[in-house]
């Protein structure tokens, strides 16, 4: 029976021993061995053998990319307003030793050095610098960063700015100003249509009052040629004439119209072609009256019958 126990114990302590030899470290971890207190080696993934009771391996570190967004922080632009910015910091561990034995949290410090380093760089800043410079901010964020975590086995490979809130008066007054500049460009482009549209109506009225122009051109000189290759009679032309004379009197608005003095022509070849006379009619010219003579102008009558003489200078 006791040795049965023994045996037991012996088999527990085995295991125990086994257990405390033998180290498996995943894949993209590391871990930190200290003997007697005093930093030894890291253990890499994959078995790793310690001595038991001698070797204390330490908590396991992340070897992977690591993502931190941190709280939103008060800061103060160079125009004296307080805006508040969400920051998201992409790091890595690149030295497990430095990252466990140089800084007590790492990711606290990188945090309070990332406020630091924003209150630095936006309080050089005016608020629209802060709002249109993000690439910038992020890269000297970046840099300092990776400066001043490198000795702690940290690679800091992004920093981005997730947020910035202006205050509610500022944010109120920018939607004024946007609004306002939509509505401007709006205005401007209504504007711009109109104009564009009015020019080419123009070019259109323009272009067919010029073809309008052409083919009225083109009917006179068609229908002056035909006359003239026709060789016309001028009864013809006398009745076409008096033909086109209602014509002229059809308009609402002509209520009052002078007859030249070419009808009383056409009336007298109408009315020659009628009666079978082939002589031409010309135009009556109505005589020029006579001037009446000056009478002669009486002398002036003086004071005692006598022309006055006009007095020499």
């Amino acid at each position: 029976m006791a040795e049965l126990i023994i045996g037991i114990v012996v088999a527990l302590l085995a295991v125990v021993l086994v257990l405390r030899t033998v180290r498996i470290v995943p894949q993209a971890r590391a871990s930190n061995v200290e003997r007697l207190g005093r930093y030894l080696r890291t253990l890499e993934p994959g078995l790793n053998i310690v001595i038991p009771f001698i070797d204390r391996p330490r908590q396991l570190i992340d070897l992977r990319e690591q993502v931190v967004s941190f709280q939103p922080n008060s800061v103060i632009t160079e125009d004296n307003l307080v805006v508040h910015i969400d920051t998201v910091l992409y790091f890595q561990v690149t030295d497990p030793r430095a990252a466990a034995y140089e800084i007590q949290n790492y990711i606290q410090a990188i945090e309070q050095l990332t406020v630091t380093t924003l209150r630095n760089v936006i309080g050089a800043l005016d608020l629209e610098k802060t709002l249109t410079s993000r690439e910038h901010i992020n890269s000297i964020l970046r840099g300092v960063l990776d400066e001043a975590s490198g000795k702690w086995g940290i690679r800091v490979n992004r920093v981005e700015l997730k947020a910035i809130e202006p205050p509610a008066s500022i944010k109120e007054s920018m939607e004024k100003q946007m609004r306002a500049e939509r509505e401007k460009r709006a205005a401007i482009l209504n504007a711009e249509g109109q104009r564009q549209s009015r020019i080419l109506t123009a070019e259109g009225d323009r272009q067919a009052a010029i073809l309008r122009a052409e083919g009225q051109a083109k009917a006179i000189d068609t229908v002056f040629d035909a006359i003239h290759r026709n060789d016309p009679d001028p009864k013809l032309l006398a009745y076409q004439y008096l033909q086109m004379l209602p014509e002229l009197a059809k308009g609402p608005g002509n209520t009052f119209w002078v007859i030249p003095s070419e009808v009383t022509t056409a009336l007298q070849n109408v009315t020659k072609a009628f009666s079978g006379d082939t002589t031409p009619a010309t135009p009556s010219i109505p005589p020029i009256p006579s001037i009446p003579p000056i009478p002669p102008i009486p002398p002036i009558p003086s004071g005692n019958g006598h022309n006055p003489e006009i007095p020499r200078t």
